[in-house]
């Protein structure tokens, strides 16, 4: 920069204090030297008070803030012969983090692996031998019972009769195989009533909560499984339509994972379930609707293809709104899964809760699509 930017100019006559202070002794006022120097200033610089450089660096950088200018900082002038501080060199920025995969958020390992060996148990007793696939169903009953019993107990306090729901489950499954629809009806009012009474030998405080949870549990989980037993019973195809209804849940429940995983942005129900979305269950509904085609057109005696997607549309929907309202369940009672029974699914009440509520609807529709049997 030019040192006429920041000199005042002489004139003769007048003192120097400025910035720099008086003249050196001995030195002209004026002369020709300062006489061409002040000429050629075209607007001279303010006059400052000779307090320091303290004062410049504190009340001028204020005044250039306040001014719009740039602060300035260190002494107006450097010797260029004194030695200079070296520049600090700029931190390496910290490298960007990699980008994540999306994770599954369970072990995906051990969730196909209890899933195959729970599918091979299942299809082998459906078609080995009608009685044990019925043991199979009760068994997965009594755990679900037992779990969801237990989650009501720790988490609300609600005590709803074990025993009974026990009993009067396992009769429900035996009845609707055995007697149809009416076994079924008469074995779940049969439970409630047991329900009823075995409550009364406790205290009374509770007992309207306490046989209210009862009685949903009696509906909720043995009583939608016997439609699987009614399934089970028609003929000659009893099998076949039990393993279309296990066919098409699963391959819903695949097809929502797998297109949600990939695809999926736009939340189904935040509030209820945050992991789902509008995407997975398109995924859902094609997978299911393709599903129900072949499998209403190839196992399913008198079956069609229309027919198929008509059915496999319904379980989508059927399976999602049972998914959700499990959802609801735990989310009232503050808990991620019913139980920890199987390895990278949770509890057998995390796996039924598409099952369950698909049942009565698959038994429906091939009722009307192909008959009773």
């Amino acid at each position: 920069m030019n040192d006429s930017s920041w000199r005042a100019p002489a004139q003769a006559g007048t003192d120097h204090a400025g910035y720099w202070g008086p003249p050196e002794t001995g030195t002209a006022s004026a002369g020709p030297a300062h006489e061409a120097y002040g000429a050629h200033q075209t607007r001279p610089m303010p006059i400052v008070p000779d307090a320091g450089r303290d004062a410049y660096d504190g009340d001028d950088r204020d005044h250039d803030r306040d001014r719009g200018a740039a602060p300035l900082s260190g002494p107006p002038f450097r010797d260029s012969n004194q030695p200079q501080e070296p520049m600090p060199s700029p931190e390496p920025a910290a490298p960007e983090p990699a980008p994540q995969k999306k994770r599954a958020g369970r072990d995906l390992r051990a969730a196909i692996g209890v899933g195959l060996g729970l599918g091979a148990v299942i299809v082998a007793s459906l078609f080995f031998e009608k009685a044990i696939f019925l043991g199979v169903i009760s068994v997965a009953v009594i755990v679900g019972l037992w779990e969801l019993t237990s989650r009501l107990n720790e988490r609300k306090g609600i005590k709803a009769p074990l025993a009974p729901l026990v009993v009067g489950g396992t009769a429900m499954v035996v009845a609707g195989y055995a007697r149809g629809p009416e076994g079924a009806w008469v074995a779940m009012a049969l439970t409630a009533l047991a329900v009823l009474v075995w409550r009364m030998t406790e205290p009374p405080e509770d007992y309207l909560r306490d046989v209210t949870a009862g009685v949903f549990a009696a509906f909720y989980v043995p009583f939608l499984a016997t439609f699987v037993s009614l399934m089970l019973a028609a003929e000659p195809d009893g099998h076949w339509r039990v393993l279309t209804f296990l066919v098409l849940t699963v391959v819903s429940d695949t097809g929502a994972y797998a297109i949600g995983w990939r695809f999926g942005t736009h939340k189904l129900a935040p509030r209820i379930s945050p992991g789902k979305t509008r995407e997975g269950l398109l995924g859902a509904v094609s997978f299911a609707m393709v599903g129900g085609a072949l499998c209403m057109q190839f196992l399913i005696e008198d079956g069609t293809w229309w027919q198929g997607l008509l059915l496999g549309l319904a379980v989508a929907a059927s399976a999602t709104l049972g998914d959700l309202g499990e959802s609801m369940i735990k989310r009232d009672l503050g808990i991620k899964d019913m139980g920890t029974l199987l390895p990278g699914h949770g509890g057998i009440m995390d796996r039924l809760d598409s099952l369950l509520p698909t049942a009565p609807v698959v038994w429906l529709l091939l009722v009307v699509f192909v008959g009773a049997g």
